[in-house]
């Protein structure tokens, strides 16, 4: 019996170790479910080779922002697309707000780290930015560290399994609306037959038709009551929110997921989302980023799998 135990215990080690690697360490670069469409029609789904050398998430064969653009230390302005950022405090709370405007959704578009979909593939918010030209990006939904929730960046689907039926995805359509939708009532390849172009899998859905649509005690799973967190919405069609905010730190306590969805109502949204926070939470602008990411008991930018970026 004694060796038979002690086999055991090696046998359950080597899975616990193989399982943390998989999650957290070993890169696997998988392939699209379906070719690009509509306005996304330069994005190859072709991602079967490892490394930068996989698919892009976005077109970077343009030269980043418009030669014309008026550029100051808070805003962006140029015929295409215009962005105000400030900074707030809320509850104790140091908060970047970013209004978009844009006058077509192409230019809200998606970034995976490497230019590469798959699991453990990451770089920080800030590499991805500059590597696609983004004139001002947040942290997406870091969809590499799960293996459900729907992928569709760019207008092409790359994942359309979900773990439950309550899973909450916000989608981005063709005509620049957004809404919130339970993974369980319409499937991904639905979605974008219907002209989603963005798809994110994180949630829950804080703001649904100018209503708050999260309890005041409702939380992310193992998630602390006060966090960084970040957050998209959207006011009317082409016109954003990006929120990110600080937390975990003396200087700012971070917000529960309550305190940000009344922020994004009072910000005149009629849709918003919680995308991933925590060490996650980034916001960058004009070559810089603007808040102070904490990542674990550090400072700095944690690397994660993707981005959404305003750029060309």
């Amino acid at each position: 019996m004694k060796k038979w135990k002690i086999l055991y215990d090696v046998m359950l080690v080597v899975f616990t170790a193989f399982v943390l690697l998989k999650t957290f360490v070993i890169s696997d670069v998988k392939t699209a479910q379906a070719e690009s469409t509509g306005i996304y029609t330069e994005t190859s789904a072709d991602t079967s080779s490892s490394g930068s050398s996989g698919t892009a998430a976005s077109d970077t064969s343009s030269s980043g922002s418009d030669s014309t653009a008026v550029i100051t230390e808070n805003s962006y302005q140029d015929d295409n697309i215009s962005i105000t950022v400030t900074e707030e405090r809320i509850d104790g709370t140091t908060v970047y707000i970013a209004d978009i405007t844009v006058s077509s959704v192409e230019y809200l578009k998606s970034a995976f780290a490497d230019n590469a979909y798959g699991r453990n593939i990451k770089e920080t918010t800030s590499q991805m930015a500059e590597e696609n030209s983004a004139i001002l990006a947040i942290n997406g939904d870091y969809y590499g560290f799960r293996d459900y929730g729907y992928v569709l960046r760019n207008g092409t689907l790359y994942r359309s399994n979900y773990s439950s039926k309550n899973d909450e995805a916000f989608v981005i359509y063709e005509d620049g609306s957004c809404e919130t939708v339970k993974e369980g009532s319409a499937s991904a390849s639905s979605l974008q037959e219907n002209g989603a172009v963005q798809v994110y899998s994180f949630g829950p859905g804080l703001v649904e038709n100018g209503t708050i649509s999260v309890s005041q005690n409702e939380e992310v799973s193992q998630s602390k009551s006060s966090n960084p967190r970040t957050a998209i919405g959207m006011i009317s069609p082409l016109h954003y929110v990006f929120v990110v905010s600080d937390g975990r730190t003396s200087e700012s306590t971070g917000l529960s997921l309550y305190q940000l969805a009344s922020c994004m109502q009072d910000l005149g949204c009629t849709e918003a989302y919680n995308l991933d926070g925590g060490g996650s939470s980034t916001i960058y602008f004009n070559g810089q980023v603007i808040n102070n990411p904490t990542d674990g008991n550090k400072s700095g930018e944690r690397e994660v799998s993707d981005i959404v970026y305003i750029g060309y």
